[in-house]
């Protein structure tokens, strides 16, 4: 970490958690903010400090991605620490929660170590522990939830599995109730959803694949819920896709239930008309719905109800990906666009630029207990700086993820990350 001060100077600040938008500069001194504002000047600033003139540019809070299937330990070949955390500075992500499903599942405190040492060894930006509601990711029994909160896990899942079992489910979240724990659980009936492949309807038809239901979400999201009301525990829906399951997040909401939830960016910028000709990546675990689910989602950021945008972040290799639609891994890269693919939403009028962000880093920053995502003196300086404006075309080979099964692949996009600083030290720009 550098002892130099650093100051931005001629931004445009924006605090998504107080919903402000400044003129001015802002000054890092020790790994935390010092100032920010009008004041914030050449002239104000310390002889020794860094000066960069951001040129009427954004200066934000860093990017929590709260949903990265990073492959390491166990599947190197498709990601490693290093490489996911260089996408996620380069896309203006400073903390990303990986993921527990790894070789071996992150289901004990040794694990849970291990993620710790090698991230801050290798990775670039924050990288924090999820650990394994269940062992093994079986479903079955309990895993040490206590010992793995010590050890620091900040949340539990299971990943890209569901629960089926809701006695199993039940017992998970009254030990992470007894905890304090933060159960996020991926709401998916897997009997229903069964072979499917992609949302069930009549482009699936036309097709000639397999759907998957609306209900295979909304079915297991409401047991959940259900659940929740039972046990008053702490709750996120880590990944919503459809309509139906904003009307059940809105009446855990308004009964006062301890609940959040989060749809990934690709949710909100696609639908499953983007699959077109079998596009194999364009195959998502819950798949793309249809256009006017993807609307509801953008509706529904756009007021609060969504609390979270996620990457979804599932690297898979061309001997996985590049196959029939029907026998592909599910899963798209998204670390590198996630803020880009975001903005979309911002130039078509349909979202405010604050309130992007702060689905993009206060609110998870509030929902896992960090004193990041905030634009304020004393907070850790984890900032980005970007041009909501500046064009490009995405080449999948200048991305820094080892796999390349982006959906953006040659899309026109509009943002770029210029600088990402984590703890006062610029680690991408």
């Amino acid at each position: 970490m550098t002892n130099r001060p650093l100051a931005l100077l001629n931004a445009r600040l924006i605090d998504p958690s107080a919903g402000t938008e400044t003129r001015g500069g802002l000054l890092i001194i020790d790994g935390v903010i010092a100032d920010l504002g009008g004041a914030v000047t050449r002239d104000s600033v310390p002889v020794d400090a860094d000066i960069i003139d951001c040129g009427g540019d954004v200066v934000a809070p860093g990017l929590i991605d709260m949903r990265a299937f990073v492959g390491e330990p166990g599947a190197e070949h498709r990601e490693t620490m290093a490489s996911a955390s260089a996408a996620a500075a380069a896309g203006g992500v400073t903390t990303m929660v990986a993921m527990p499903d790894t070789h071996p599942v992150v289901d004990d405190p040794a694990v849970v170590d291990f993620i710790k040492r090698r991230a801050r060894d290798t990775a670039r930006v924050r990288v924090l522990p999820s650990a394994a509601i269940t062992k093994g990711l079986k479903g079955r029994e309990i895993a040490e939830i206590g010992l793995l909160l010590e050890s620091g896990a900040v949340a539990f899942t299971d990943g890209m599995r569901s629960i089926r079992n809701a006695q199993v489910m039940r017992r998970a979240m009254t030990y992470g109730r007894d905890f304090d724990a933060l159960i996020m659980h991926f709401a998916q009936d897997e009997d229903l959803a069964g072979s499917g492949v992609m949302n069930e309807g009549e482009f699936a038809s036309r097709l000639g694949l397999g759907g998957i239901p609306v209900a295979a979400e909304t079915i297991a999201l409401d047991r959940d819920l259900r659940l929740v009301n039972m046990i008053k525990g702490r709750y996120h829906a880590s990944l919503i896709s459809a309509a139906p399951s904003l009307e059940i997040i809105a009446r855990a909401k308004d009964a006062g239930l301890k609940v959040t939830c989060a749809t990934s960016i690709n949710h909100l910028t696609l639908n499953e008309n983007d699959i077109g000709a079998y596009r194999s990546f364009f195959k998502l675990s819950p798949p793309l719905r249809g256009e006017p689910d993807r609307i509801a989602m953008v509706e529904a950021l756009a007021c609060g109800l969504i609390d979270v945008i996620v990457s979804d972040h599932n690297p898979q290799d061309v001997e996985t990906k590049r196959l029939p639609f029907g026998e592909a891994e599910p899963g798209a890269i998204g670390l590198e666009t996630l803020l880009s693919a975001g903005l979309r939403l911002v130039h078509a009028g349909q979202v405010a630029l604050p309130r992007l962000l702060q689905a993009l880093s206060t609110g998870p920053a509030e929902i896992l207990g960090l004193p990041q995502g905030r634009l304020r003196k004393g907070a850790p300086a984890d900032v980005i700086r970007f041009d909501p404006e500046e064009p490009y075309v995405l080449d999948p080979a200048q991305l820094h993820s080892r796999s390349r099964n982006t959906p953006f692949d040659g899309a026109r996009m509009e943002g770029r990350v210029k600088l990402t600083v984590v703890a006062g030290e610029i680690v991408w720009g």
